[in-house]
């Protein structure tokens, strides 16, 4: 089987593909200074506790340092399987029609070809993790920029640290938009919020395509809002790791 890795800032998502079957998938921590040695155990651990044999390996990372050690890791304890890293030189078969493409992260390129092929163009991946990324791919498939926004999480703790009354209060739907006590208020304006900041991000984005086919929601935190979002139409929460496996296809 085929294992995919996804290290994002916050948490780290591994996937095995049995073709194009996921069949397990785990999501851990993200922590830059874990060394290839504490990677290679971690992994392995998880591996050997659901009795997987890997075949191949193909992973992405936006964290320097944790990509560092991965590539070490691979290096050591997988030498004897293929693997592909995303980075410049390896084939996605993405175009990226943005001033600088060196600047694209690497998920963002994955996520544009999973969403192309399994929706089509023109489409907008909004994917919920430590910041809220729009990445928007043209009808050819072209990756066309997007946008950044803090994300829900990070959104939570500045409001506990720079606000002297308030504190970090759980991520969840309150029971009204209107705030009956401290900790509804909080929860009633950042998810209300971020559906309403999802919905006018897309819309415009939409006004500036002409038009959408599909509008994907991804990553961890996804679950907590996309309900309230009138603009979201399908839900992919391994759309990284899908686009993984389409890139390893197209290398080996």
């Amino acid at each position: 089987m085929l294992l995919c890795i996804d290290i994002g800032n916050t948490n780290t998502v591994l996937a095995t593909f049995d073709g194009d079957k996921l069949v397990h998938s785990w999501r851990i921590k993200t922590d830059a200074r874990s060394t290839a040695d504490e990677l290679g155990l971690m992994f392995r651990g998880l591996l050997a506790g659901d009795n997987v044999e890997i075949t191949g390996v193909a992973a992405c990372s936006t964290v320097p340092a944790a990509l560092r050690s991965l590539r070490t890791m691979l290096g050591r304890y997988y030498a004897d399987l293929p693997s592909v890293i995303v980075e410049p030189g390896v084939r996605t078969g993405v175009q990226l029609a943005i001033d600088n493409p060196k600047e694209v992260g690497a998920d963002r390129v994955v996520n544009t070809l999973a969403a192309f092929t399994l929706y089509g163009g023109p489409s907008i991946v909004v994917d919920f993790g430590t910041t809220t990324n729009f990445d928007v791919i043209s009808g050819r498939g072209e990756f066309l920029g997007g946008a950044f926004a803090p994300g829900i999480e990070i959104s939570f703790d500045a409001l506990a640290a720079r606000a002297a009354q308030l504190r970090k209060v759980e991520a969840t739907k309150p029971r009204s938009v209107i705030g009956k006590n401290t900790v509804e208020c909080l929860q009633a304006g950042l998810y209300f919020g971020f559906a309403g900041q999802v919905d006018r991000i897309v819309e415009r984005m939409t006004e500036e395509l002409g038009e959408v086919k599909a509008v994907i929601a991804t990553g961890g935190l996804a679950s907590l809002v996309i309900n309230e979002c009138r603009t979201i139409t399908h839900h992919e929460p391994m759309i990284t790791l899908i686009g993984l496996r389409m890139v390893y296809e197209r290398n080996l």
